[in-house]
C-alpha cells in the first residue's frame, strides 16, 4: 500500500516481524476519499497516518482510530489485506457513530409490532407464569446481547466482526455457518421488511378509514395499493448512503415504537376492564394441544425480542482502538435502549392482560382489541395518532432492518469488481429490494401464519449462538461458572428452537394455513 513511514516507536516491531513481499499499490485503495479514513482495514494498521502515505506524523498526534486494536505488527499486517472494501460498504463505510446513535438504532430495532401480541401469550399460560416467562426472556436475551457486543472486537488478534455472519463464520467455520446462520439472518432482514410492508399497508388503510370518519365518500385505495404507498416511502428513505445516516431516521422510529406502546396499553387501561372480564388461562380440548398451546405462548414471548441480528452491525459504525474499545459506548447505549424497551414492554402485557383478558384477538393483539372493544368510546384523533405511529415506525424500521441486506447485495458488486459500488447503483440495489419486499408482501400474505414456523428456526440467533460464540472466542476454562452458563443456554436455546419449530409446524398443520397468493386481506 505505498511507502509507509513507521512512528518511532514502533521499529524493534517491525524488525521482528516477519519478511513480508509489499504488495504493488492499488489504484482503488489509493483513491479513497478522506472521509473513508474509518475503514477497518486502517484501524489495525499502524502504519498508516491520515495525512497521505508519505508524511511521518509524530506518534502522539496519531488518531485515535488509527491506533490498531491488537498492537503486534505482524498481526496488523497480516489482517489489513482483508478488507479493503470494507469502508465502500454500507455498514462500515462510516465509523463516526457513538453511544447515543447505538441506543437509537438499539432501541429501533428492538421495539416493534411483534410486541402488541404478548398479551395474547398471557391468556394462555395466565398472570404468574406470564410474568416469570417474560421477565425470564427478557434477562437471557439481554444476557445474549452482553455477549456479544464483547466480542465483537478480538484484542488477540484485532478483528472486528462487523456482521454477525461474519462472526457465524469465526465460530462454526463457513460450511456450518451458512447451513445454521444464512436463512435466519436472512429471514430477520428480508422476513421482516415484509412483514413491515404487510402491516403498515393495512395499518395506512385503516390510517385513512379513521381520518376519513363513517360518512366517507371518497373510494378508497385497495389493500395492495396501500402496499405500494408504503413501499415508496421506504424507498426513498433507503437512499441514505450507510448506517450511520439513519440514526436520525431510527430516532424517529424508536420515539414512535415508545409512543404507539404507551398510547395503547394507557388508552386500554383508562378506559379500565371491560365487563364480565375472565383471567382464566384459555384451555384447549385435548391434551396435546394443551402442550403445543403453551409452546405457542412461550414462542411468542421469545419472539418479543429481536435484534440481536443487528447489534454487530451497529456496533461497526464506532471508532475503536485498544485503548478506546467500542464495547463500552456500545454497552451504555444498549443498556439505556433496553430499560425503555422493557419500561414498554412490560406496562403493554401486563396493562393489556389487565384491560382485555381472555378477549384479546389472538391475530391483531393490542391494536386489533383497542379498535374492537373502543373504537367508539377514543376520540378519533386518538386511534388516527396510533395508527400514524405505526405506520412512521414501520419506514423507520424499515431502513435498519433492510441495510444488511443491502451490504450483503453491495459486497457482492464489490468483491467482483474491486471498487465502490456507483450511488446509480446503490438506488437500483435498494430499489431492486425494496420492491422485492413489496412483490412477497402481496404474493404471500399467508407469510404472518408460518411466522412461529420461521421464528422457531431463527430463534438460535438471539438466544443461543452468542453462547457458542463466546465459548469458542473467549475460551472460557472448562467447567467454570462461564463455561456452565454458555453450555447450558446455548443447547436450551438449540432445544426450545426445536420445540418451537415443531409446535409451528404442528399449528399450521391443524389450523390449516389458507394459502391464497396474490389475494392479500
Amino acid at each position: 500500500m505505498g511507502d509507509h513511514h513507521p512512528a518511532h516507536g514502533e521499529t524493534d516491531s517491525i524488525n521482528s516481524a516477519p519478511i513480508t513481499p509489499r504488495p504493488a499499490p492499488t489504484p482503488p485503495i489509493v483513491s479513497l476519499p478522506p472521509s473513508q479514513f474509518h475503514s477497518p482495514s486502517l484501524t489495525r494498521s499502524p502504519l498508516l497516518t491520515p495525512g497521505g502515505t508519505n508524511r511521518k506524523t509524530p506518534r502522539i498526534r496519531t488518531p485515535r482510530f488509527i491506533t490498531p486494536l491488537g498492537s503486534p505488527l505482524r498481526k496488523a499486517i497480516k489482517l489489513t489485506k482483508l478488507d479493503p472494501q470494507d469502508a465502500w460498504l454500507p455498514i462500515t463505510e462510516s465509523r463516526n457513530g457513538n453511544a447515543y446513535y447505538a441506543a437509537y438504532h438499539t432501541l429501533c430495532s428492538g421495539i416493534g409490532i411483534q410486541a402488541l401480541v404478548l398479551p395474547v401469550a398471557f391468556t394462555i399460560l395466565g398472570w404468574a407464569w406470564g410474568v416469570i416467562g417474560l421477565t425470564l426472556a427478557f434477562i437471557w436475551q439481554l444476557y445474549t446481547l452482553y455477549l456479544l457486543v464483547h466480542i465483537h472486537e478480538s484484542t488477540e488478534d484485532g478483528i472486528r466482526y462487523s456482521r454477525y455472519m461474519q462472526l457465524a463464520s469465526a465460530t462454526f467455520g463457513d460450511k456450518l455457518a451458512k447451513l445454521l446462520a444464512s436463512f435466519p439472518i436472512m429471514y430477520l432482514s428480508g422476513g421482516t421488511c415484509v412483514a413491515l410492508i404487510v402491516i403498515g399497508g393495512s395499518t395506512s388503510k385503516m390510517f385513512y378509514e379513521t381520518l376519513c370518519g363513517a360518512g366517507c365518500t371518497s373510494k378508497p385505495l385497495t389493500t395492495v395499493e396501500w402496499y405500494l404507498v408504503f413501499t415508496c416511502a421506504a424507498v426513498l428513505l433507503s437512499q441514505l448512503p450507510n448506517l450511520n445516516s439513519i440514526a436520525g431516521v431510527s430516532l424517529v422510529g424508536s420515539l414512535t415504537a415508545v409512543g404507539y406502546c404507551t398510547a395503547i396499553w394507557a388508552v386500554s387501561v383508562a378506559e379500565d376492564r371491560l365487563p364480565n372480564v375472565s383471567y382464566d388461562p384459555v384451555r384447549s380440548k385435548t391434551e396435546i394441544a394443551k402442550i403445543f398451546d403453551v409452546l405457542n405462548a412461550l414462542g411468542i414471548i421469545a419472539f418479543a425480542f429481536r435484534g440481536h441480528n443487528l447489534i454487530l452491525e451497529i456496533q461497526a459504525t464506532m471508532p475503536s482502538s485498544e485503548k478506546h474499545p467500542s464495547s463500552i459506548p456500545m454497552w451504555r447505549g444498549v443498556k439505556v435502549a433496553y430499560t425503555i424497551v422493557a419500561a414498554c414492554l412490560f406496562p403493554l402485557a401486563i396493562g393489556g392482560y389487565w384491560a382485555y383478558g381472555g378477549m384479546i384477538p389472538p391475530n391483531g393483539g393490542m391494536l386489533a382489541a383497542l379498535l374492537a372493544f373502543h373504537s367508539r368510546d377514543v376520540a378519533r384523533s386518538i386511534l388516527g395518532l396510533i395508527s400514524f405511529f405505526v405506520i412512521i415506525n414501520g419506514i423507520c424500521s424499515f431502513q435498519l432492518y433492510g441495510m444488511p441486506m443491502f451490504d450483503d447485495m453491495e459486497s457482492a458488486y464489490t468483491t467482483r469488481s474491486k471498487k465502490p459500488a456507483p450511488w446509480w447503483l446503490r438506488v437500483i440495489i435498494r430499489a431492486m429490494f425494496g420492491f422485492g419486499c413489496f412483490f412477497v408482501a402481496v404474493a404471500i400474505p399467508f407469510l404472518g401464519s408460518v411466522a412461529g414456523l420461521v421464528g422457531g428456526i431463527s430463534l438460535p440467533v438471539t438466544l443461543a449462538y452468542p453462547c457458542f460464540m463466546w465459548l469458542k472466542m473467549k475460551k472460557p476454562k472448562t467447567y467454570s461458572p462461564s463455561w456452565w452458563i454458555n453450555w447450558f443456554l446455548g443447547l436450551l436455546g438449540m432445544g426450545l428452537s426445536a420445540i418451537l419449530t415443531a409446535a409451528g409446524l404442528y399449528v399450521v398443520i391443524d389450523t390449516g394455513v389458507q394459502v391464497s397468493f396474490f389475494k392479500p386481506h
